[in-house]
């Protein structure tokens, strides 16, 4: 468990109180970074805040701003945004259930794990994680942190209670100016029935460590082979896409030979027997 709790307070539902303590689900993966270097030196570019036509300026003298019009700002000190902030209140008031499908993905934005602040709020805490799972819905409160409130929503996770921050409405771009020049009309039934028996080949139990990060990976590989080359400009060798196919009897086709590729990968590999050349096969059972 984290050493420092995201948030402390209490889940308030009607009348009754948990105290909880929340904690992030998540940490930052594997990654590479990069600096931008001045090669003929090869040391570190650093960047200086700069003003046109003045040039550098001391730290001091920023202040933030809001632009109002173009070039038009207006200037707001760190106490006077301070002052607006919302108290950062130590309840979360449950206001609303909802199904659980009706929440689409795309409006989690980050997870977080609740737990029970002490054994006096196991009780209520168990009450309420089993009762959302029992009504198979999802419970939702707005969630006052680090000067902003976050609509947040709670969910039975194994023995525990998920938290999720969901995005705003006005955070979401709205999906039919993406996808409404795509078609409506249904696919063939014989194309159907080949993705459809393509899915059922493919399905298998999630297991996240399964899955790496393969960019990443290959980058960390290549900053060894450049140590080890001495500087040596490096080029790992990257294969061509697969082209594209451009009507239905190239879908068709494609999909029958990912099917016979799906079959021979559930297929148990065999060893061939081994022969000597020339050599006829005998038994190695002994005459009696």
């Amino acid at each position: 468990m984290p050493a420092r709790a995201y948030w402390q307070g209490q889940i308030r539902l009607a009348l009754v109180s948990i105290p909880v303590e929340v904690y992030p689900a998540t940490r930052s993966g594997a990654a590479i970074s990069f600096r931008q270097i001045h090669e003929p030196s090869g040391k570190p570019i650093n960047y200086e805040k700069v003003v046109a036509g003045i040039g550098p300026v001391d730290r001091d003298e920023i202040v933030k701003g809001y632009e109002v019009s173009r070039g038009q700002y207006v200037l707001l000190d760190d106490d006077e945004i301070e002052a607006v902030k919302i108290e950062s209140r130590k309840t979360l008031e449950l206001v609303q259930f909802v199904e659980a499908q009706e929440i689409e993905p795309l409006w989690y934005e980050k997870p977080y794990y609740v737990v029970p602040a002490d054994d006096l709020a196991e009780e209520a805490y168990v009450v309420l994680r089993e009762a959302l799972r029992a009504a198979r819905k999802v419970a939702l409160g707005q969630l006052s942190v680090r000067g902003r409130e976050q609509l947040v929503s709670l969910k039975p996770c194994g023995r525990g209670i998920v938290l999720e921050v969901l995005r705003y409405a006005d955070e979401v771009h709205k999906a039919r100016g993406f996808f409404a020049e795509i078609p409506d009309n249904p696919p063939s039934a014989d194309l159907l029935e080949l993705a459809t028996t393509l899915i059922d080949k493919k399905t298998a139990p999630f297991k996240p460590d399964e899955f790496h990060d393969r960019y990443v990976d290959a980058l960390h590989r290549l900053v060894e082979k450049k140590v080890k080359a001495r500087g040596r400009k490096i080029l790992e060798d990257v294969s061509e896409p697969a082209p594209r196919g451009t009507n239905v009897i190239d879908l068709m086709a494609a999909l029958k030979k990912s099917l016979g590729n799906a079959a021979e990968d559930a297929q148990p590999k065999r060893k061939p027997a081994r022969v000597a050349a020339g050599k006829p096969r005998t038994s190695r059972r002994k005459r009696a």
